[in-house]
């Protein structure tokens, strides 16, 4: 298979021109996220009834829904918490559960509960808990203007904001609903003779919505609308609440009306100026930063005609650090193919190191497209596992090379040379390259929150070190096939040659020379080293811990 793809060098090197145009058109357009797409296997149980107590909360909330979920398959524990106002429920499942089924029982076992809540508790709210879902750049609207005008400028940028494509949902946090307050007056409900609460019935019995059905007249078939839904504040003034013969008392001869906001329970202030918050959630799959460049677009585009008075501003853009770290990757990618090239140049010459230089950028673009048939993102962990791919990438192909310019040197064409080298090579590569995944397969089938995190390592790696091998032994001999140098002299003898190219390896040569003359030794000094490196870390070393202290980029302070 060596010797065919040599052969047919044009035809090799246009298919490794394809592999790299849809390498770069795969890293173009695969999405790019800051952390991975990782099922957490929780569902929340959200409950609330004004005023209601702690104790209560426990009693009437909490309780009725832990019995009744506590039966659903796959729950691995249960907690809540019970609260002024209200209380939650958390459900965490076994690992490796169907969240669609799991939120489809819970809502089923919720709603059977619904009976053992007090009448009055809002709707039980159902969620599963996703890192995806959280918000990747928050909005923020702020000005020293009216409550209500800031409130429309921020409704009005956030439906703007939710109609882009990528954008999942985009929370307004910060402002207050309005309401139409109604006030009565007790003097005039008692010269009529009526209380609160006959009024209050009647607001009942009468805000609804009623299907009337149809009425057919024997021709044809229409509607009957019955306008029930209060649309502004004269229907609810003009509302009958007393009648006597064909006297009719409404609302407005009792009470006024007024529109209000309702009553605040949180500040939001930015560099002192009072502000509300548009919180903007992408959809899973999509490109974090094209989604958060088309959200500044529509911002912008949105406020070129506000007041000087508002002002907006963007924060926690999780697309910067993408951006950073895309960045850090292109840098090491650059650097590494530098530091081969300087190397190689030093130690086989120019045109080796421009062979051995290519196997990165191949196998980077190789592995990306691969990741993105496979349906997977660009994510820190999958950037993290490049960078630390770079230095393994190299390997094969050095040898392929240098082995062939040593065939060459020993006479053979270029073309000859490259094909022995990579058949005799072939093997040797093949067992390297797969012990180095042997050590990352595992990693594929880890269990857990941590698994689903972390499986984004191996992978990574088994793509793009997959894809080495086949630029070292298919790719990098059709294309030294082609243009690699060509060597008539004969070369000296291997070790002659070795102590020949320069203190380093004459030096190497005399030391492990030495050195084989005592392989016992030898042994036990490695063995011993193996045993006391780890023995003076557990005894003298700084621990374990799970993720490094880093720099931190944000501070809360909370009283």
């Amino acid at each position: 298979f060596i010797q065919a793809a040599v052969e047919r060098g044009r035809t090799s090197i246009s298919v490794l021109l394809l592999i790299l145009v849809a390498g770069a058109l795969a890293y173009q357009g695969i999405p790019k996220e800051a952390n991975p797409d990782v099922n957490i296997p929780n569902v929340y149980i959200s409950l609330h009834h004004d005023g209601i107590s702690p104790e209560d909360s426990e009693k009437m909330l909490v309780r009725p829904i832990e019995d009744a979920v506590r039966a659903i398959d796959g729950v691995k524990e249960i907690s809540s918490n019970a609260f002024q106002g209200g209380g939650f429920v958390l459900l965490e499942f076994t690992a490796g559960f169907d969240i669609d089924q799991a939120l489809d029982d819970v809502r089923e076992e919720v709603d059977r509960a619904k009976k053992d809540l007090p009448e009055d508790s809002d709707e039980p709210t159902v969620s599963e808990v996703n890192l995806s879902l959280m918000p990747v750049l928050v909005v923020t609207v702020a000005g020293d203007v009216g409550e209500r005008e800031l409130l429309r400028y921020a409704r009005r940028l956030r439906d703007e904001i939710q109609a882009i494509a990528g954008v999942l949902e985009a929370n307004l946090t910060g402002g207050r609903d309005e309401l139409l307050e109604v006030i009565a007056d007790p003097v005039a409900l008692g010269s009529y003779g009526l209380d609160a609460v006959e009024v209050l019935q009647i607001f009942n019995r009468s805000n609804r919505l009623v299907a009337a059905g149809k009425l057919d007249s024997g021709t044809g078939s229409f509607p009957i609308k019955v306008p029930g839904l209060f649309k502004s504040a004269d229907d609810i003034l003009n509302q009958p609440v007393k009648v006597n013969g064909d006297v009719v008392v409404r609302l407005r001869d009792l009470a006024v009306a007024r529109r209000v906001l309702k009553d605040r329970t949180r500040i939001a202030r930015l560099n002192g100026k009072p502000a509300l918050a548009i919180e903007v959630s992408k959809r899973i799959g999509e490109n974090i930063i094209e989604t958060n460049e088309k959200v500044r677009a529509v911002v912008a585009a949105e406020t070129a005609d506000w007041p000087e008075g508002v002002t907006v501003s963007f924060s926690n853009d999780e697309s910067r650090r993408i951006r950073t770290m895309l960045s850090d990757l292109q840098n090491n990618v650059t650097s590494a193919i530098l530091l081969v090239m300087v190397i190689i140049i030093a130690a086989l010459g120019l045109r080796s190191a421009g062979l051995v230089g290519i196997a990165i950028p191949g196998s980077f673009l190789l592995g990306i497209l691969a990741l993105s048939n496979l349906g997977l993102t660009m994510n820190i962990v999958v950037l993290f596992s490049l960078i630390l791919a770079v230095g393994m990438l190299v390997d094969a192909a050095i040898v392929v090379t240098e082995l062939a310019d040593r065939n060459m040197a020993n006479g053979m064409d270029r073309r000859r040379a490259y094909i022995e080298a990579a058949h005799r090579m072939s093997w040797p590569i093949i067992a390297s390259t797969a012990t180095t995944l042997a050590a990352f397969m595992p990693l594929v089938f880890w269990p857990g929150i941590v698994g689903e995190f972390m499986k984004f390592l191996p992978i990574t790696l088994i793509a793009t070190l997959s894809a080495s091998l086949l630029m070292a032994l298919i790719f990098i001999p059709s294309l030294g096939g082609v243009i690699g140098k060509t060597v008539s002299r004969r070369a000296p003898d291997p070790t002659e040659n070795a102590i020949a190219s320069g203190r380093v390896s004459g030096a190497y040569v005399t030391v492990m020379s030495r050195l084989l003359r005592h392989p016992l030794k030898i042994l036990l000094v490695a063995a011993g080293t193996l045993v006391g490196v780890q023995t003076y870390y557990a005894t003298h070393g700084n621990g374990v811990s799970f993720f490094p202290d880093v720099e931190p980029e944000t501070a809360t302070v909370m009283v």
